[in-house]
């Protein structure tokens, strides 16, 4: 059984997919990870952003190559401190969580994010991994229903996953909770080329699936339940009530989506702070007392 107090590991992929990457060649940085969204790199927004989690206890930092972080002082500051640590990433993303869970007790709950996910933060992190340890799963992870994701960010465009109740978007966050939990990493190894294609993903549950998928008779539940009785792990869910949980940066046009998405959080929140200075301001002037001449 799950022990609900018990605090996670958070590993981060940071390694670019190929070379050459656009989002990376758009900004002018050594791979993606390092795009800056605010000012600061995307990885370091991820990084602080489970540093104010309470819900996580260790970072593990997958990527970017030594080569990299040699040349970067920030980043390799944190890992010089032991603040982060930080291991080597391997040939693509599946097999790198392979690597990296494989290195860690098997009673360790993980937290497995991604460095292109922007607009990570802490209230994210702790909403997901307190509601995946309450499914009672080995591995579990976050989605988004479609229509909530657009109708907050109409520009978006997002893989969505259609289902009987509804449209489903990843969130780059997974929860292995269990030491049953390690056999996910292989079943992503296998459907891991198929990421954008949901049919070829479902395949893998079955011939029946595959006809109630295409036939919209397929639940999020069942869907579920068919991954759990076909792959020997229990496999769960935890629908986001954040639309940004489902918003990482995959292409120069999601790069500017998330740019603009901070750009008018931070003026908000300067706005905000003007506002609260002003009604301080007004509030003191209001209540002062008159001149007078008298003693």
């Amino acid at each position: 059984m799950n022990n609900p107090q018990q605090k996670f590991t958070a590993v981060v992929l940071a390694a670019d997919r190929g070379a050459d990457d656009p989002v990376a060649r758009a900004a002018g940085v050594r791979c993606k990870p390092l795009t800056p969204v605010g000012g600061t790199p995307m990885v370091l927004r991820v990084l602080e952003a489970l540093a104010e989690s309470k819900q996580i206890k260790a970072r593990i930092l997958c990527g970017p190559p030594q080569s990299i972080v040699d040349l970067e002082p920030d980043l390799n500051a944190r890992i010089s401190s032991g603040e982060i640590k930080w291991v080597e990433n391997q040939q693509t993303p599946s097999t790198s969580a392979y690597h990296v869970l494989q290195s860690l007790p098997e009673q360790t709950p993980v937290l497995l994010t991604t460095a292109d996910h922007a607009l990570l933060s802490a209230r994210i992190v702790d909403y997901f991994c307190t509601n995946a340890q309450a499914t009672g799963c080995d591995v579990v992870a976050g989605v988004a229903r479609h229509e909530a994701v657009t109708k907050a960010y109409p520009h978006t465009r997002r893989t969505a996953t259609r289902l009987q109740d509804g449209s489903y978007c990843g969130c780059n966050l997974f929860a292995f909770l269990t030491p049953r939990a390690r056999l996910a990493a292989d079943f992503w190894r296998q459907v891991e080329s198929q990421r954008k294609k949901p049919l070829r993903v479902i395949r893998v549950l079955g011939v029946v699936a595959v006809l109630r998928y295409l036939l919209g008779q397929l639940s999020l539940t069942e869907a579920l339940d068919r991954i759990s009785q076909r792959l020997g792990f229990r496999a769960g869910a935890v629908v986001m009530p954040f639309p940004e949980a489902a918003i990482d940066v995959d292409s120069v046009r999601d790069w500017e989506l998330v740019e603009e998405i901070v750009s008018n959080a931070e003026c908000g929140m300067r706005n905000a702070d003007f506002g609260i200075w002003l009604n301080r301001n007004t509030l003191h002037s209001t209540y002062q007392l008159p001149h007078s001449d008298f003693t």
